[in-house]
């Protein structure tokens, strides 16, 4: 279920962009905390180079946005044991991230927008979408029975 509303925050009212996820939520923040991955769920980013390639407070760098801008980015505040991390864009205040734990594999995904910058949520439900879909194709189960090497042009035993 994806959601626009709005919330309160450790950061003061915000409008959040959220999904519920079949997923484990540390599956979850992984992806959102590896800079080589937010290619695959962000729309707009289109390159990342950062002084970390996991998430801490402190990291820097800039991304490549559409169409073809170089935007510098400092992360405020990155919290794995809330699951939680903001930014600076252009050394503006930027949306924050979290995941939130439902139980039984199921998490939320929230980006939380300052309430001048919902013309970014279609943006963010489109990346909500997109980790959705990388999530849900990443723990997907092989069927009983089979395993990597009974794939076709699996190159494991090549050498056999």
């Amino acid at each position: 279920m994806t959601q626009l509303r709005t919330v309160r925050t450790p950061n003061g009212p915000r409008i959040e962009a959220s999904h519920v996820l079949e997923a484990d939520p540390d599956a979850a923040w992984d992806l959102l905390v590896d800079t080589r991955r937010w290619l695959e769920w962000s729309p707009v980013v289109t390159d990342v180079e950062a002084s970390h390639r996991r998430l801490e407070t402190g990291t820097t760098g800039r991304v490549r946005v559409r169409p073809g801008i170089w935007v510098p980015f400092a992360i405020t505040a990155c919290d794995p044991s809330e699951r939680r991390w903001g930014w600076n864009v252009a050394r503006l205040p930027a949306a924050a991230h979290r995941v939130d734990d439902l139980g039984s594999g199921r998490c939320r995904v929230a980006f939380e927008l300052r309430p001048f910058a919902t013309v970014n949520a279609p943006v963010c439900l489109r990346a909500l979408e997109r980790i959705d879909d990388l999530l849900s194709s990443e723990t997907a189960v092989e069927p009983a029975g089979t395993t990597s090497s009974d794939v076709p042009g699996d190159s494991a035993d090549a050498d056999e």
